[in-house]
Parts: C-alpha cells; sequence; structure tokens
C-alpha cells in the first residue's frame, strides 16, 4: 500500500488543453503569460470597480435612511440639505457608478479580453494558461500526493511532453 504522501497516479504533462503547441517557442509562452496576467490585473481591477459601485449604492440608501431618521428628530433642514445635495448625486460628471461600470465593461474590459484572446489564438491555437501549466510542470514534485499533474477524474492520460514540444 502506498504511503499517505505518495500519489497513486504521478499522470506527467500539461493535460491536452494546456500542452504547448509544436514550434511554440519560450519566448511567445513568456509573452503569452504576461498578457494572461495582465488580463487577470483588470479582471481583479473590474471586481473592486463592482465593489465600488455596490458600495456606493449602498452608502446612498443608507444616506436615505438617515434623512428620515433626521427628520423624525427634528433635524429638518439639515435632512433637507442632504437630500438634496447628496442623494442621487453623481459620483462623477454625469456619471453613477453603473454608468462608469458599463462604460468599463463596453470599452477597456472589452478590448483587452478581446486583444488576449486573439493573441491566443493566433499564437498558441487558443490554449490558454500556457505559461502557468509548464511552470506548474517545474515546481511540483513528481510521486507525492497532491502534486499530481491532472485531477484523478481527468479521462485522458497524456504522455510527457517531447522535448521541445
Amino acid at each position: 500500500m502506498p504511503d499517505s504522501a505518495e500519489s497513486t497516479d504521478d499522470r506527467t504533462g500539461p493535460d491536452a488543453a494546456h500542452r504547448r503547441p509544436g514550434g511554440l517557442d519560450d519566448a511567445t509562452v513568456e509573452a503569452l503569460g504576461k498578457l494572461s496576467e495582465a488580463l487577470e490585473t483588470v479582471e481583479e481591477a473590474r471586481g473592486l470597480l463592482y465593489g465600488f459601485h455596490r458600495r456606493t449604492g449602498a452608502a446612498d440608501l443608507a444616506l436615505g435612511e438617515a434623512v428620515e431618521q433626521l427628520r423624525a428628530a427634528g433635524h429638518t433642514d439639515i435632512a433637507d440639505g442632504i437630500e438634496r445635495d447628496v442623494i442621487g448625486r453623481n459620483v462623477i460628471s454625469g456619471r453613477w457608478t453603473f454608468q462608469i461600470v458599463e462604460d468599463y465593461d463596453d470599452g477597456y474590459y472589452a478590448a483587452l479580453r478581446s486583444a488576449e484572446k486573439d493573441a491566443r489564438d493566433a499564437l498558441a491555437a487558443g490554449k490558454r494558461h500556457l505559461f502557468e501549466a509548464e511552470l506548474k510542470e517545474d515546481r511540483r514534485t513528481r510521486g507525492r500526493r497532491h502534486h499530481e499533474a491532472l485531477p484523478a477524474d481527468v479521462g485522458e492520460s497524456p504522455e510527457a511532453p517531447s522535448a521541445g514540444e
């Protein structure tokens, strides 16, 4: 019986979806990896932008509640000022946060996603994360549990990539 730290399945190499197409050089794989990194950073920024959108909306709703509480406490002038000057206000000139999110999604975000996909399609047969797949192969400890090349339920059993592949 194998040691619990040992893997019972040590298939080698990335699966077909992450195997470098023949003739693709290291410099191109590295450049595509950097392009993927840029897209991932933009994905993270997009998430923060959606957080900004949601938090700003929640603040506007809370301001509405605060205005009602101020009125109920007899502070009508202060409540009226907040309602008039802050509630429903644009966060930047002419825009609420949903408009900022839409412009970002339809502009910069869409352009980068398209450029990244076009580069992968043109250079790597559309394959994603080649750089990371090869980094995994370099860093994992073969034969160790939790260091397997592929999940146990993956039907493909790839052969080890040949040199230069």
